[in-house]
């Protein structure tokens, strides 16, 4: 057990962020989807890892590209255009796309640049921007990561599952 405080609060954790956010959302009668980008997937791998996630996990969608980003997240093309994959604006419609489309509570979404090559000075590699979705609320938050393309992507996905477990608690 470790604990964390979140919020001017101290919580006792189970070993995984996943596993105390399947536990929630189980008892409260709740559902979590997952629109990923940088991340491939690694966040809804880490959920569906916890026995009996499929009560509240209602699925995700890895969407690469801009046009999965636009066709099933219901992304704006005029803030891919305007802002980039790479973005506040992206990956807040990202979340909340995908808590619509995919009829869930909660929606966790990530979009990033996780190397070795594609950043640029105002874009550097690690860069990545979360978002989590509710029915009333979304939070996005920037991080910039460094190590490898696999570091990038395990700090991406333990940040965003951070991220959705104090989310879930506000």
């Amino acid at each position: 057990m470790v604990r964390y405080r979140v919020r001017e609060r101290c919580y006792i954790m189970p070993e995984s962020y996943e596993f105390s956010i399947v536990q929630r959302l189980t008892k409260v009668h709740r559902t979590v989807v997952t629109a990923e980008s940088c991340s491939g997937g690694l966040i809804a791998h880490r959920i569906t890892n916890i026995p009996g996630s499929s009560v509240c996990y209602r699925g995700g969608v890895v969407a690469y590209s801009n046009v999965l980003k636009e066709h099933l997240l219901g992304v704006a093309r005029t803030s891919l255009e305007s802002h980039g994959a790479v973005s506040e604006t992206v990956a807040r419609e990202m979340a909340e796309g995908a808590r619509v489309r995919l009829d869930a509570d909660w929606a966790v979404a990530v979009t990033g640049i996780a190397g070795p090559s594609g950043g640029t000075a105002e874009k550097p590699v690690g860069l990545v921007w979360m978002a989590v979705a509710g029915a009333e609320e979304t939070c996005v938050k920037r991080f910039v990561f460094e190590g490898t393309r696999e570091s990038i992507k395990a700090q991406t996905a333990e940040n965003a599952l951070a991220m959705l477990w104090e989310w879930l608690d506000s």
